[in-house]
């Protein structure tokens, strides 16, 4: 077997193995992985989710998501824990200890404290006899058959594992909660799915930029105002009623099929009744549009006073689409 092929073989085995491993752990779920989701669901404090080594890594990923889809949640390192930060630990907190072993020495010192607490203790392990398993009030069972590693040392199933035990938890506490996408962008300001659901019009005009002409400008007027506003496009204003729209593409229409334009005004080149949108409705209605129609801008008017011009370049660039 060549090298490429050993490789993919490699990964092909790996990817099996953790995939089986996952698949199997359909059996250990039971009536504690259903008192655990229903107790953090029905907490009135955080959930502190703490481990050591890979399992730490395990927990902070855990924590993430947790927080992300309105579950609060602090990741607190056992080793750092047994040296002055158990007091994060707050009254009316869980805590889901995280350890393939369930024996390592932090967890051994861990669990006795959090228990005389009085703090509700989540073991995660793969060993059901391990001292976190017998110390906990309910445990969560990550067993695995063994690692995907070829010496079977390496964290590899086990974290797997355990990463999807944390996701189903979170998955089930959005499904109790009724988590809607509104809610997940509450959380998600500043990405793609947050400015989707939250991001309005009127956040995204620039009001220094609102190109317009009288009815009676005349082309050079609307090409210098098309040019300086740099949006492709202006509006053609009549007693603050916008009642047309010029592209730079009427422009170039226009040069196509005359010779001269001398005697031409905004009016008589000008798109009538051109598509808009009120500036309280989200970008993504406003996408929607441009799509529909296939164009690239809207006039955006509010109760017939004009506000501006939404570009889809605009659009674009908040990474929206």
């Amino acid at each position: 077997m060549n090298t490429t092929q050993s490789i993919l073989e490699n990964a092909k085995q790996s990817i099996l193995s953790q995939s089986e491993s996952i698949s199997k752990l359909t059996h250990y779920l039971n009536e504690d992985f259903v008192k655990t989701v229903q107790l953090i669901y029905e907490s009135k404090g955080r959930l502190v989710v703490t481990g050591i080594g890979k399992s730490a890594i395990i927990a902070q990923k855990i924590v993430a998501t947790l927080n992300s889809t309105g579950t609060p949640s602090i990741f607190l390192h056992a080793a750092e824990a047994i040296h002055g930060d158990l007091g994060m630990i707050q009254s009316g907190d869980l805590v889901l200890c995280i350890s393939k072993s369930g024996n390592s020495p932090e967890i051994k010192v861990l669990a006795p404290i959090i228990k005389s607490f009085g703090t509700t203790l989540i073991g995660m392990t793969a060993n059901p006899t391990s001292f976190l398993a017998t110390s906990s009030d309910l445990v969560l069972l990550a067993h695995v058959d063994a690692e995907c590693c070829p010496l079977g040392l390496a964290p590899t199933n086990s974290t797997t594992a355990q990463l999807v035990l944390g996701d189903a938890i979170a998955v089930c506490l959005m499904q109790l909660r009724n988590f809607q996408a509104e809610d997940f962008a509450k959380y998600h300001p500043g990405g793609a799915l947050g400015k989707k659901l939250l991001l309005r019009v009127k956040d995204m005009l620039d009001n220094t930029h609102t190109p317009q002409v009288a009815p009676n400008a005349s082309i050079k007027k609307v090409i210098m105002e098309i040019s300086e506003k740099r949006l492709g496009v202006t509006a053609v204003v009549d007693n603050n009623e916008v009642i047309g729209i010029i592209t730079d593409g009427d422009i170039r229409r226009m040069l196509t099929d005359r010779e001269t334009f001398s005697d031409l005004t905004a009016q008589d080149i000008m798109t009538k009744n051109p598509k808009s949108i009120n500036s309280t409705v989200l970008v993504s209605e406003a996408l929607d549009v441009l799509e529909d129609y296939k164009i690239t801008q809207l006039m955006v008017i509010d109760n017939g006073t004009y506000k501006g011009v939404l570009h889809l370049h605009d659009i674009l660039k908040e990474g929206i689409v």
